[in-house]
């Protein structure tokens, strides 16, 4: 019996070769790279991974497409399966060696912004990560400061990753066709994030403030974490509004507002 995509999980099934076939170019998996799939689904890219890898990690979280996808990969590769939610899954426990990560997914569109940020707190054990994204979240994601896009996504993925948009999927790639456009994106963890490990909890914190209310200027928003002679020190005109900020100066407040509250 076929498998009804569930709308709680967010499926929505890749079954168009020559998009696959496009993904799987775009990641070129080979032989000895840790490559691991989020919401392998029903194997649609998980099939040429394995061809092309030999090896990798699936993290699944509805139980009934275990079973099928491991008979349906049986012959193509080692398939490690994890029956678990990727939004809370340690996907750092799973480098056990020096082979940086390959993430890799059609991440479920409801769930894909929390996921990302969860993603997000692991990138030290990341080479990169490919993922099929619902359009609008890559366009937030590579914004560019002073564009109605950017916002809370766009500082917290750029702070950590270099992030290129690949190219576009249309809704009837999939079963059932989503509701929008689809987009595959590249994000590479930065050598040298732009933000401590140690710090992104309050940097992250932080940042939902600031970008909680787009329209406020900054003197506003961050009543209460920042003076408006603090948010002036830190080289940032306390009458703009969020959405104009240069990565620099997010970086430059919070320093300033860290600086703040241990002073206090």
């Amino acid at each position: 019996m076929s498998h009804r995509p569930r709308k709680r999980f967010g499926q929505n099934f890749l079954h168009d070769q020559g998009v696959i076939t496009r993904i799987l170019d775009a990641i070129d998996p080979q032989p000895g790279q840790h490559i691991v799939e989020i919401g392998p689904g029903q194997g649609a890219l998980t099939r040429g991974l394995l061809q092309r890898a030999g090896e990798l990690d699936a993290v699944e979280l509805d139980r009934d497409l275990i079973a099928p996808l491991q008979r349906r990969c049986a012959s193509l590769g080692t398939l490690h399966l994890h029956n678990a939610d990727a939004l809370t899954f340690d996907f750092t426990a799973l480098r056990s060696d020096e082979r940086p990560l390959r993430l890799v997914g059609n991440l479920p569109y409801n769930i894909s912004t929390p996921l990302l940020f969860h993603l997000i707190d692991h990138a030290a054990a990341v080479g990169d990560m490919h993922f099929m994204l619902q359009k609008e979240v890559v366009d937030r994601m590579t914004a560019e400061p002073g564009s109605k896009a950017f916002g809370r996504l766009s500082v917290m993925v750029q702070v950590s990753c270099s992030v290129a948009p690949l190219f576009d999927v249309p809704p009837d790639a999939f079963d059932p066709p989503p509701l929008v456009d689809s987009s595959v994106a590249r994000l590479v963890p930065l050598a040298a994030p732009r933000v401590a490990a140690a710090q992104m909890p309050s940097f992250c914190r932080f940042v939902r403030k600031t970008f909680g209310h787009r329209r406020k200027t900054l003197r506003n928003a961050l009543k209460g974490v920042l003076t408006t002679e603090q948010i002036a020190a830190a080289g940032v005109d306390p009458t703009c509004r969020s959405e104009v900020l240069q990565l620099e100066q997010v970086i430059a407040l919070h320093h300033q507002a860290d600086t703040a509250s241990r002073d206090a």
